[in-house]
Protein backbone atom coordinates (compact mmCIF):
# COMPACT_ATOMS: atom_id res chain seq x y z
CA UNK A 1 0.00 0.00 0.00
CA UNK A 2 2.56 2.34 0.86
CA UNK A 3 4.44 1.98 -2.20
CA UNK A 4 1.10 2.93 -4.11
CA UNK A 5 0.47 6.24 -2.30
CA UNK A 6 4.24 7.17 -2.65
CA UNK A 7 3.71 6.50 -6.49
CA UNK A 8 0.58 8.85 -6.88
CA UNK A 9 2.39 10.92 -4.78
CA UNK A 10 5.33 11.29 -7.23
CA UNK A 11 2.46 11.59 -10.51
CA UNK A 12 0.92 14.47 -8.25
CA UNK A 13 4.49 16.27 -7.78
CA UNK A 14 5.14 15.36 -11.63
CA UNK A 15 2.10 17.20 -12.72
CA UNK A 16 2.63 20.25 -10.84
CA UNK A 17 6.26 20.47 -11.84
CA UNK A 18 5.65 19.83 -16.04
CA UNK A 19 2.09 22.01 -15.72
CA UNK A 20 4.97 25.51 -14.73
CA UNK A 21 5.56 27.65 -17.83
CA UNK A 22 8.91 28.09 -16.14
CA UNK A 23 11.06 29.04 -13.28
CA UNK A 24 12.82 32.34 -12.88
CA UNK A 25 15.75 31.25 -10.50
CA UNK A 26 16.63 32.82 -7.58
CA UNK A 27 20.12 33.04 -7.09
CA UNK A 28 19.85 33.85 -3.27
CA UNK A 29 18.19 30.55 -2.51
CA UNK A 30 19.53 27.34 -2.71
CA UNK A 31 20.79 25.51 -5.61
CA UNK A 32 20.75 21.97 -6.11
CA UNK A 33 21.17 19.67 -9.47
CA UNK A 34 17.96 20.79 -10.84
CA UNK A 35 19.29 24.23 -10.84
CA UNK A 36 17.70 26.79 -8.41
CA UNK A 37 14.94 27.43 -6.30
CA UNK A 38 12.01 28.95 -8.49
CA UNK A 39 11.34 32.45 -7.57
CA UNK A 40 7.52 33.55 -6.63
CA UNK A 41 5.25 34.24 -10.23
CA UNK A 42 4.11 37.43 -8.35
CA UNK A 43 8.24 38.85 -8.49
CA UNK A 44 9.16 37.40 -12.37
CA UNK A 45 8.81 40.40 -14.47
CA UNK A 46 9.40 40.51 -18.48
CA UNK A 47 13.43 41.61 -17.24
CA UNK A 48 13.81 37.73 -16.17
CA UNK A 49 13.76 36.95 -19.29
CA UNK A 50 16.01 39.66 -21.13
CA UNK A 51 19.82 39.85 -20.79
CA UNK A 52 22.80 41.75 -22.70
CA UNK A 53 25.82 40.36 -24.15
CA UNK A 54 26.76 43.14 -26.18
CA UNK A 55 29.42 45.05 -24.55
CA UNK A 56 32.97 42.84 -25.41
CA UNK A 57 34.34 40.88 -22.19
CA UNK A 58 38.30 41.72 -21.19
CA UNK A 59 40.63 39.62 -22.87
CA UNK A 60 43.67 41.66 -20.98
CA UNK A 61 44.53 38.23 -19.70
CA UNK A 62 47.17 35.31 -20.21
CA UNK A 63 45.05 33.37 -22.50
CA UNK A 64 43.53 36.87 -24.45
CA UNK A 65 40.31 35.93 -24.37
CA UNK A 66 36.85 36.43 -22.53
CA UNK A 67 34.07 34.35 -21.80
CA UNK A 68 30.56 36.52 -20.40
CA UNK A 69 28.34 34.06 -19.15
CA UNK A 70 24.39 34.18 -19.44
CA UNK A 71 24.07 30.83 -17.50
CA UNK A 72 20.99 30.85 -14.61
CA UNK A 73 23.43 32.55 -12.11
CA UNK A 74 23.57 35.77 -14.12
CA UNK A 75 20.30 34.99 -16.41
CA UNK A 76 18.04 33.56 -13.85
CA UNK A 77 15.07 32.88 -16.73
CA UNK A 78 17.16 30.42 -18.16
CA UNK A 79 16.41 28.31 -14.50
CA UNK A 80 14.75 24.51 -15.61
CA UNK A 81 14.77 25.39 -19.43
CA UNK A 82 17.70 23.08 -20.32
CA UNK A 83 19.68 26.17 -22.59
CA UNK A 84 21.93 29.02 -21.51
CA UNK A 85 24.43 31.17 -24.12
CA UNK A 86 27.57 33.07 -23.65
CA UNK A 87 29.30 35.14 -25.60
CA UNK A 88 33.24 34.67 -26.55
CA UNK A 89 35.84 37.46 -27.34
CA UNK A 90 38.65 35.76 -28.87
CA UNK A 91 41.73 38.72 -29.16
CA UNK A 92 44.80 38.35 -32.11
CA UNK A 93 46.31 35.33 -30.52
CA UNK A 94 43.54 34.55 -28.07
CA UNK A 95 42.92 30.83 -27.20
CA UNK A 96 40.68 29.75 -25.02
CA UNK A 97 42.53 25.93 -23.53
CA UNK A 98 41.28 22.71 -23.95
CA UNK A 99 37.93 22.57 -21.45
CA UNK A 100 35.30 20.35 -20.85
CA UNK A 101 31.49 21.20 -20.14
CA UNK A 102 30.14 18.19 -17.90
CA UNK A 103 26.80 19.04 -17.96
CA UNK A 104 26.04 20.29 -21.46
CA UNK A 105 26.73 20.15 -25.04
CA UNK A 106 27.69 23.29 -27.21
CA UNK A 107 27.09 24.79 -30.35
CA UNK A 108 29.39 27.51 -31.18
CA UNK A 109 28.21 30.41 -34.09
CA UNK A 110 30.75 32.74 -34.67
CA UNK A 111 30.24 36.28 -35.45
CA UNK A 112 33.39 37.77 -36.28
CA UNK A 113 36.63 36.86 -37.68
CA UNK A 114 37.93 33.25 -37.83
CA UNK A 115 38.13 30.66 -35.38
CA UNK A 116 40.56 27.29 -35.24
CA UNK A 117 38.54 25.12 -32.91
CA UNK A 118 38.46 21.26 -32.28
CA UNK A 119 37.75 18.59 -29.67
CA UNK A 120 39.16 15.18 -29.38
CA UNK A 121 36.31 12.50 -28.77
CA UNK A 122 36.79 9.57 -26.19
CA UNK A 123 38.89 7.53 -28.28
CA UNK A 124 41.04 10.11 -28.90
CA UNK A 125 40.13 10.66 -32.41
CA UNK A 126 40.11 14.38 -33.27
CA UNK A 127 37.79 16.92 -35.31
CA UNK A 128 39.29 20.31 -36.06
CA UNK A 129 38.11 22.98 -38.26
CA UNK A 130 38.79 26.42 -39.23
CA UNK A 131 35.67 28.54 -38.93
CA UNK A 132 34.21 32.09 -40.26
CA UNK A 133 31.55 34.04 -39.79
CA UNK A 134 28.44 32.27 -39.79
CA UNK A 135 29.71 29.14 -39.66
CA UNK A 136 28.45 26.93 -36.44
CA UNK A 137 30.06 24.17 -34.55
CA UNK A 138 28.99 21.38 -31.95
CA UNK A 139 30.74 19.85 -29.44
CA UNK A 140 29.60 17.13 -27.74
CA UNK A 141 29.02 17.01 -24.06
CA UNK A 142 31.79 16.43 -21.60
CA UNK A 143 34.40 16.10 -24.18
CA UNK A 144 38.02 17.86 -24.21
CA UNK A 145 37.88 21.23 -26.74
CA UNK A 146 39.19 24.63 -27.70
CA UNK A 147 39.01 27.80 -29.69
CA UNK A 148 42.06 29.66 -30.52
CA UNK A 149 41.61 33.02 -32.64
CA UNK A 150 43.08 32.18 -36.28
CA UNK A 151 42.72 35.76 -37.94
CA UNK A 152 44.05 38.90 -37.60
CA UNK A 153 40.85 40.75 -35.80
CA UNK A 154 39.08 40.15 -33.07
CA UNK A 155 37.00 36.94 -32.89
CA UNK A 156 33.47 37.13 -31.67
CA UNK A 157 31.70 34.17 -31.26
CA UNK A 158 28.19 32.76 -29.17
CA UNK A 159 28.44 29.23 -27.53
CA UNK A 160 25.16 28.32 -26.55
CA UNK A 161 24.66 25.18 -24.63
CA UNK A 162 22.43 22.36 -24.01
CA UNK A 163 22.00 23.40 -19.58
CA UNK A 164 21.38 26.37 -17.62
CA UNK A 165 24.96 25.30 -15.85
CA UNK A 166 26.68 23.57 -18.33
CA UNK A 167 30.17 23.43 -15.87
CA UNK A 168 33.27 23.77 -16.70
CA UNK A 169 37.10 22.63 -15.83
CA UNK A 170 39.98 23.72 -17.64
CA UNK A 171 42.49 20.85 -18.66
CA UNK A 172 45.34 23.27 -18.11
CA UNK A 173 44.24 24.65 -14.56
CA UNK A 174 43.00 21.25 -13.49
CA UNK A 175 47.00 19.90 -14.14
CA UNK A 176 48.59 22.84 -12.93
CA UNK A 177 46.56 25.00 -10.82
CA UNK A 178 46.04 23.00 -8.06
CA UNK A 179 47.89 22.44 -4.50
CA UNK A 180 49.96 18.46 -5.52
CA UNK A 181 52.91 17.99 -5.45
CA UNK A 182 54.82 18.68 -8.50
CA UNK A 183 56.10 15.41 -7.89
CA UNK A 184 53.37 13.76 -8.24
CA UNK A 185 52.24 15.71 -11.31
CA UNK A 186 55.41 14.49 -13.21
CA UNK A 187 54.70 11.36 -12.96
CA UNK A 188 50.86 11.58 -13.87
CA UNK A 189 51.85 13.97 -17.03
CA UNK A 190 55.37 12.81 -17.88
CA UNK A 191 56.71 16.07 -17.82
CA UNK A 192 59.87 17.95 -16.64
CA UNK A 193 59.38 19.07 -12.88
CA UNK A 194 61.06 22.24 -13.79
CA UNK A 195 58.05 22.82 -16.57
CA UNK A 196 56.04 21.55 -13.91
CA UNK A 197 57.00 24.47 -11.66
CA UNK A 198 57.15 26.91 -14.49
CA UNK A 199 53.35 26.02 -15.44
CA UNK A 200 52.32 26.03 -11.73
CA UNK A 201 53.84 29.23 -11.00
CA UNK A 202 52.06 30.82 -14.32
CA UNK A 203 48.80 29.84 -13.57
CA UNK A 204 49.05 29.74 -9.58
CA UNK A 205 49.57 26.29 -8.66
CA UNK A 206 51.31 25.24 -5.61
CA UNK A 207 53.21 22.36 -4.24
Amino acid sequence: MLHIILFFSFLVSSTHVSSLDFCVGDPKGPIGPAGYSCKSPSQVTAKDFVFSLGAAGNTANIIKAAVTPAFAAQFPGTNGLGISIARLDLAVGGVIPMHTHPGASELLLVVQGRILAGFVSSDNKTYVQTLKRGDIMLFPQGLLHFQVNAGGVTAVAFPSFSSPSPGLQILDFALFANDLPTELVTKTTFLDPSQVKKLKAALGGTG
